[in-house]
């Protein structure tokens, strides 16, 4: 499995707008500049983030983006699916039930089965408030006399 740039750089964009006080919106704008992402970029993933349910969005003069969910409900696994589809290691196991006709004698299925527990509760583990307190917690202190 390969995440891509857009799985990337939406939980960068999303990390940013965690950041902020709920309900705050941000302009794509300062994200793309602060984040060091193409505008345009970040253009082409907003509207995924959208219709997942992940942003939401204000035009006018305050305008911007602004998460729906707080950043402890929001998971890793929310954000790449979002942008990268399903996380399964193998196309039949995309949909439950499995529909695959070699489900029943297919000898490697449990590694695939396995693979995508693991993947899956792991990601689905880690919330935008963890990436926010462990880059905090990595930060430390930097004293220099």
């Amino acid at each position: 499995m390969k995440i891509s740039t857009k799985g990337r750089y939406a939980l960068r964009m999303l990390t940013e707008l965690a950041e902020y006080p709920s309900g705050e919106f941000v302009s794509l704008k300062d994200i793309a500049e602060r984040q060091n992402i193409s505008k345009k970029y970040l253009e082409q993933i907003v509207p995924m983030l959208n219709k997942s349910g992940i942003l939401r969005t204000n035009r006018g003069n305050k305008g911007g983006y602004a998460l729906i969910k707080s950043p402890d409900k929001l998971t890793v696994g929310d954000v790449l699916r979002a942008t990268e589809g399903s996380l399964a290691p193998i196309a039949c196991l995309e949909y439950e039930p499995n529909e695959c006709p070699r489900a029943e004698s297919c000898s490697t299925l449990y590694i695939w089965k396995g693979l995508y527990k693991t993947v899956t509760e792991y990601l689905d583990n880690i919330t935008l408030q963890d990436i926010i307190d462990h880059n905090n917690n990595s930060k430390g202190d930097d004293y220099c006399i």
